[in-house]
């Protein structure tokens, strides 16, 4: 797993808004679909890619086709990658052409793609691959210690 500071992920976490979630599915014991569901219940706007679903609705969002779909107007600040490292290097280049907005790419637990994340940052983009922004806001914000996880993280919150 890459290794990234609290700090560092915190950040985009507080500062994120709107999430294009890429390759979201509609069957709700998907790993995608409870991570977007999960998102969506913690005040982020969650925008469902899925070229099979175009046009249907998850958790009450319009699904895009693609980035390209999505309106200027939703202002996307954050592309989160639910499919494989081949297919990264395509998305992040249709984020940078079409999102004018987008601060964060940020690829799935298992999803690495060092010549991507090197594009992506290149052009001025804040990128985390491998891990889950659900794992990551729980252990950050508190709710994997009401678990009984040790998050590493010091908090008087119980």
């Amino acid at each position: 797993m890459t290794e990234y500071s609290d700090a560092f992920l915190r950040d985009i976490l507080t500062s994120t808004r709107v999430i294009a979630a890429v390759g979201v599915s509609p069957n709700p014991v998907r790993p995608s679909h409870y991570v977007a569901r999960y998102l969506g219940q913690k005040g982020f706007k969650v925008i469902p890619v899925n070229p099979g679903h175009a046009g249907e609705e998850i958790l009450g969002q319009r699904v895009y086709a693609d980035l390209a779909s999505i309106p200027k107007t939703a202002r996307v600040d954050m592309v989160d990658i639910f499919r494989r490292a081949e297919s990264v290097p395509g998305i992040v280049e249709e984020a940078l052409a079409e999102l004018p907005e987008l601060k964060t790419i940020w690829m799935q637990v298992g999803i690495k793609h060092p010549e991507a994340a090197a594009r992506a940052a290149a052009a001025g983009l804040t990128v985390v691959q491998d891990r889950c922004p659900k794992i990551e806001y729980q252990r950050l914000f508190g709710e994997l210690r009401m678990g009984g996880f040790a998050t590493g993280v010091i908090s008087s919150r119980l």
